[in-house]
């Protein structure tokens, strides 16, 4: 595989927030998650994510038909009964 391949390509926070449309708060919450934490490399204090392990975490995060609808309204549940 050439080095240039993109979809083995290393990303920074800001390039992987901008591939995913999530934000750099989200991917660094993912990445300290600890039950499953997105894979990273951090060189001194700069957070790497390599593209196609970002691709195969995210897919085992698939949605489910139907759970949207039913997180969606767990977390209303959960809002209306604090308020």
């Amino acid at each position: 595989m050439a080095m240039n391949d993109d979809h083995d390509r290393y990303l920074d926070l800001k390039g992987l927030s901008d591939y995913s449309s999530l934000s750099v708060r989200t991917l660094r919450d993912y990445i300290s998650d600890e039950d499953d934490p997105l894979p990273s490399f951090c060189i001194r204090r700069k957070i790497l994510v390599k593209k196609s392990e970002f691709d195969r975490w995210l897919s085992k995060h698939r949605a489910e038909p139907g759970k949207i609808s039913t997180i969606a309204a767990e977390v209303l549940k959960e809002f209306k009964e604090a308020g």
